[in-house]
């Protein structure tokens, strides 16, 4: 598949539906306007790539809605060269967001799968992270910590506390908590090193956070 001008036109037809559903910050949307999904999809899917949809990807995991990468996104309130640490690369789509946004991203995926194929997509569109782990979300990467933001694009049924130690001071988390079945997005504000804010921002449905590798 190529990024077509077709592509491009329908990435702007998403960005408009964005905004008009809320999401304000122009950096997300500039960088979800640069980042050509149907390239970390299906090619079946092609034709429904710039659509608000979630598509299967390999590994029994999703891709998430393009409304749902830019609310995450959002809520981390991204500075360039801000130090990131992605729970969850999957086939590499909210990385490849990330990375456009100019900031260090560390990124950790337990798929064996999804760890190959992100590394090779991302790496053919130049849209390279700092560094790339074949590894346990749960565990974090303390050896690059601290991190001025972590975001988590799996469902967890508990707060990692291994990951909140990795955030710096001052420092954002966003998360879905909660049930298999449902979730609910968080915002964690590291205050103190004994203090953190929590904020609320809806039900979604999440893939399950799991231990190990696969």
């Amino acid at each position: 598949m190529q990024d077509s001008f077709l592509h491009k036109g329908k990435r702007k037809q998403l960005i408009a539906y964005l905004r008009r559903a809320g999401i304000s910050d122009e950096k997300v949307l500039t960088a979800m306007n640069e980042v050509p999904r149907h390239l970390f999809i299906e090619s079946i899917f092609e034709d429904f790539a710039y659509e608000d949809r979630a598509f299967p990807i390999a590994a029994q995991q999703t891709i998430s809605h393009p409304s749902t990468v830019a609310e995450q996104t959002e809520l981390l309130a991204l500075k360039e060269g801000e130090k990131v640490l992605e729970i969850g690369t999957g086939c590499g789509y909210q990385t490849a967001v990330l990375v456009a946004m100019k900031t260090l991203v560390f990124t950790v995926e337990r798929q064996k799968d999804l760890f190959d194929f992100s590394r090779k997509k991302l790496s053919e569109l130049h849209l390279k992270p700092r560094f790339q782990s074949f590894g346990d979300g749960f565990a974090g990467l303390p050896t690059f910590a601290p991190f001025d933001k972590i975001l988590v694009t799996c469902g967890a049924e508990e707060l990692p506390v291994e990951l909140l130690k990795q955030l710096r001071i001052g420092g954002k988390m966003v998360i879905p908590l909660g049930a298999q079945d449902q979730q609910v997005l968080y915002r964690f504000t590291k205050i103190s090193a004994t203090e953190i804010e929590k904020e609320a921002f809806g039900i979604y449905k999440f893939v399950p956070m799991l231990n190990n590798t696969q």
